[in-house]
């Protein structure tokens, strides 16, 4: 059991996804002191698809959506529930077979951890939200936009994929998780802890699925944001962001897949200064000819 941790503890960290548990410095709830994803304050379960999922609400406003990467939970997310919880209302939910959600009888897949959510905001009536995924739940929250359009207010897509093939995702990533999984020794593979990991391991190398066409039915604003430095390939994160009709981008400088947790001051405020502001998607020429005739005038 030890190994087979290692091993996936090992692709998760190459790929930039985090693997159970709080890796946030903050990581705690102030009021109560009890870890995010682990608070019995804030902490509650509902049931959908025939499966628990366990959820925390933090804060008071408008409602805003936090999704965690593959393999992860709550606790991963402790420096965006921290940054935005003194303004907004934020849900933050453990997917199906991670965290302290339950187990799935079938094979997980992005759409079912998309309608989990959309069944989540349905529970607490939040009307639509802002939404933020991270890696997965980049994915999820593309997905939300494209599925349940009528729940999204606007979208901060931080690393996701189209696809689990090569075009999308830089090939040594693929090659060493295809490894590390593989040498995984075979009775350590057995345990129910294990059997639920690799679910989930396996799950990224053969979703998702997603049509890049259909990223044209996204209504809601969608900040498309990575690294420079990312697991993703620069051309699919463009491709995204062309084709989404309300889309800006954000690449951050020098930057990983961790971005969010190696620099969230960052992170958190590019996320922010697009919720905050209204989305008027500029013209390349027309804006350009504005912003000339303003400088002229300054330097009158």
């Amino acid at each position: 059991m030890r190994q087979l941790k290692a091993v996936l503890l090992a692709a998760y960290v190459v790929s930039g996804l985090i693997v159970g548990g709080d890796l946030s410095p903050a990581g705690a709830d102030p009021g109560s002191g009890a870890r995010y994803g682990a608070n019995p304050a804030a902490g509650r379960t509902f049931t959908h698809d025939g499966v628990e999922l366990y959820y925390e609400v933090y804060g008071a406003g408008d409602p805003l959506l936090l999704i965690h990467g593959n393999g992860s939970s709550i606790g991963s997310l402790a420096a965006q529930i921290d940054h935005f919880r003194p303004h907004y209302r934020v849900v933050a939910m453990d997917s199906r077979d991670q965290g302290r959600s339950g187990d799935s009888p079938d094979e997980i897949t992005y759409e079912k951890m998309t309608d989990d959510l959309a069944a989540l905001l349905d529970h607490l009536k939040t009307g639509p939200v802002d939404v933020l995924g991270w890696s997965d739940g980049a994915i999820e929250a593309l997905l939300l936009g494209i599925r349940h359009p009528g729940k999204v207010k606007k979208i901060a897509a931080m690393a996701a994929n189209l696809n689990p093939g090569e075009d999308a995702l830089r090939p040594e990533f693929f090659t060493l998780v295809r490894s590390l999984v593989d040498v995984a020794p075979a009775p350590e593979k057995e345990t129910p802890q294990s059997r639920r990991e690799l679910k989930v391991a396996r799950m990224m190398l053969a979703h998702p699925h997603i049509d890049a066409r259909a990223l044209e039915a996204i209504t809601a604003p969608t900040l498309v944001l990575a690294g420079d430095r990312d697991i993703v390939r620069d051309e699919h994160t463009l491709e995204i962001y062309r084709r989404v009709p309300n889309g800006a981008l954000c690449i951050f400088p020098n930057a990983t897949h961790f971005v969010p947790f190696d620099d969230p001051a960052l992170f958190n405020a590019a996320v922010e200064r697009f919720f905050r502001e209204p989305f008027v998607r500029k013209d390349r020429i027309e804006d350009l000819l504005k912003s000339w005739e303003a400088l002229k005038k300054s330097l009158e």
